[in-house]
């Protein structure tokens, strides 16, 4: 009977290892796919982790749903009190000179987008700076 015990105790060990094993190979595998996408495909790379995994959590929301609870949410109107901490941010703020405008040219852009790289996740914009670099500013006409 023990020796019946140590085998299956050995097997369990045995399955354990191997689990381990495929999980190691598993995350480097995908680690390793994922380093080689950013050298070739960012683009590709960041919208593959953009993605949202599939986890079969149900159906999606019914959408008359979903819009009665944002409309009732936003179109209530909310009076907000001031406490004694604005006063006291305010007078703190008083003296802070405000910051002369920052006028930028259309170089100052173009100058900004030639050393961006092409592909990289795109910013508050959603813009890629392959399209921006491609942008052009169409000069008013004069008229003789």
């Amino acid at each position: 009977m023990q020796k019946l015990t140590e085998r299956i105790d050995d097997l369990k060990q045995r399955i354990a290892a191997w689990g381990k094993r495929i999980r190691r190979y598993t995350e480097r595998s995908t680690r390793f796919n994922q380093n080689r996408l950013f050298q070739s495909d960012q683009k590709r790379l960041y919208k593959s982790l953009e993605r949202p995994m599939l986890s079969g959590t149900g159906p999606a929301p019914n959408q008359a749903d979903t819009v009665t609870f944002w409309h009732g949410l936003w179109s209530e109107p909310v009076n907000h009190s001031k406490g004694p901490f604005a006063e006291v941010v305010a007078s703190h703020c008083a003296s802070i000179m405000p910051m002369d405008p920052v006028i930028i040219t259309p170089d100052d852009v173009a100058e900004a987008v030639r050393r961006a790289p092409n592909w990289k996740s795109p910013g508050l914009a959603g813009l890629h700076h392959y399209w921006l670099k491609g942008f052009m500013v169409s000069q008013p006409e004069v008229a003789p």
